[in-house]
């Protein structure tokens, strides 16, 4: 099956099978790599990614329910002339990184609720 979509600003077609994770498309298919499966049940975030601007667990979402959509990856959060992306800086500088494994869905959720709750309260956050 043939499923269009955008990521990371770029139009892309998808030749797949229906029951394909939107994870195994961005890994396998278009090997952008840096959403990482971690507990591959929804539950740890490590494949966080945004579709239309909302985070989503991308091991849980079948690649025919993004078609059409804008998916934005931990690859597409720096400018093109590779310019972190503030959230990015900001884990950086703040030394957010843990192992490193979970970051990139950790900066992803993060961005996500910057932009849908942008005065999120310490508690919310949480």
């Amino acid at each position: 099956m043939q499923v269009q979509l955008r990521v990371n600003g770029k139009a892309v077609t998808v030749d797949a099978a229906p029951h394909t994770l939107l994870v195994q498309t961005l890994r396998e298919h278009l090997k952008l790599t840096g959403t990482h499966v971690g507990c591959d049940t929804a539950q740890c975030g490590a494949c966080t990614v945004m579709v239309d601007g909302r985070a989503v667990k991308s091991c849980n979402v079948l690649l025919a329910q993004v078609a059409g959509t804008e998916v934005t990856t931990i690859e597409g959060l720096a400018s093109a002339d590779g310019t972190m992306h503030p959230m990015q800086n900001a884990f950086k500088e703040c030394h957010g990184l843990q192992c490193g494994f979970c970051t990139p869905g950790m900066v992803m959720s993060s961005v996500s609720l910057c932009k849908t709750n942008p005065g999120a309260s310490a508690s919310e956050i949480r």
